[in-house]
Order: structure tokens, then sequence, then C-alpha cells
């Protein structure tokens, strides 16, 4: 399938590159330093929402910024090693040059940075939790990445591989591809679903992006 883009908008974790074990295990500590029950925090989601989301769910408000002061910490922290670039990543993002594309992430801009850093992708534009008022699903992030970057909504492209991102892409106007690095096909509802980024290649011409996919999720 082949579609064709003023500017592309990235999710991070998931799309671009994979942090889910250092998440994991910073976010269970997170949640044993602050007496979290085992089972109350077992039900909640942590991927594709900022923290500042996760933490209102779990502990009062007089608390709440300390605690996001904290898992920023550890998750900074734990960036070496926690980090890796998923299929295709590389080689897309080459291909694109600045004004073309941006980062959308729930991530706070220092934790988002870090990650970036250590997987060596430099990021023209981002677009992180501390930028906006309302997270994903609400169609905010993206928006506002198209306004940074002088595009109409309607012809850009969002990559995600979460539900609730691929939902903010969509209340913004914009096409969505989907990929299936942590949800199965049947709970992504997108344009387009493939793999990874590898299935993604893109031609840049002075219009645009003109992008091609060559499997489905």
């Amino acid at each position: 399938m082949k579609m064709h883009a003023e500017a592309l908008l990235f999710d991070n974790d998931g799309t671009l590159v994979s942090s889910m074990e250092s998440v994991h295990r910073c976010w269970d500590r997170w949640a044993r330093e602050y007496g979290i029950a085992e089972e109350a925090f077992a039900r909640v989601v942590l991927h594709g929402r900022p923290a500042t989301e996760i933490i209102a769910e779990l502990l009062p408000e007089e608390v709440r910024a300390e605690a996001l002061a904290r898992i920023e910490a550890l998750e900074v922290a734990d960036v070496a090693g926690g980090v890796v670039l998923l299929p295709g990543t590389k080689e897309l993002l080459s291909a694109l040059p600045a004004g073309r594309w941006a980062v959308v992430t729930s991530a706070t801009r220092p934790l988002a940075e870090a990650r970036l850093r250590e997987v060596g992708v430099d990021f023209p534009e981002l677009v992180a939790a501390d930028d906006i008022t309302r997270g994903k699903p609400d169609p905010e992030p993206f928006l506002l990445a198209a306004r940074r970057l002088g595009v109409d909504p309607a012809r850009c492209v969002v990559f995600e591989d979460a539900p609730a991102g691929l939902a903010a892409g969509r209340a913004a106007g914009m096409r969505t591809v989907a990929l299936t690095t942590t949800h199965p096909a049947a709970e992504l509802d997108a344009d387009v679903v493939v793999r990874d980024l590898s299935a993604v290649s893109a031609l840049v011409t002075d219009t645009g992006v003109t992008l091609e996919t060559t499997d489905r999720g």
C-alpha cells in the first residue's frame, strides 16, 4: 500500500524503540517504594500513558509531584542497556529530512531525550508529556506536532503501536499506521497494519514523503 504525507509523526516506545524491560523494572521498584499493593499495581496499564496519569490512579494528590520526579529519575538512570532500537527505525529515519517528521511521546522530555540519545536517534522535533495538558487518546499531542512542523493535520501520518495512540491520531484527522510490536493486529484500528518499521519504505520529494508498506502485521 502507498500513501503520501507532508509529515510523519512517530510514537517512541514500542514504535521507534523498546524499553519495556526497563519500564517494568523501574515501575515495579517505584511501586514498592510507595507501598502500593501488588494486586492494585497489576491492574494498572503502563504502556502508552503519561506517568502523571498513572500516578494519579495510585497516589493522593499531595505526593504526586514527588512521585513523578522519582519515577522519572529511576527511568532516566536505567536507559543504559535498557533501550533498544526496533527493526527498521534507523533505516526509515535516516531517509527523512528535518521538518518532515517528529517524535510524539507520552514520556516526559528528559526521559524521552535520554532514551533517544541512548540508541543514537537525532530527533528534529519532539512533543513530550511536558508540552501538553491532555495525553493520548486525546489528539492534542499530534495536533501540536503538526502545528510545530507547519503541516495540515490531514497531511500527516501517525505511526503507533498502542490503541490509545492510534485513537489520538484518528481524532486529530490524521492517517494511521499501526505496528504489531506490543499489541496483536486485532486490537489495532488503523489505515495500515505492519509488523514494524522494517515493513515501511519512504521516498522523499519536494512535496513530502511517499510511503510504501510491504506487509500486514
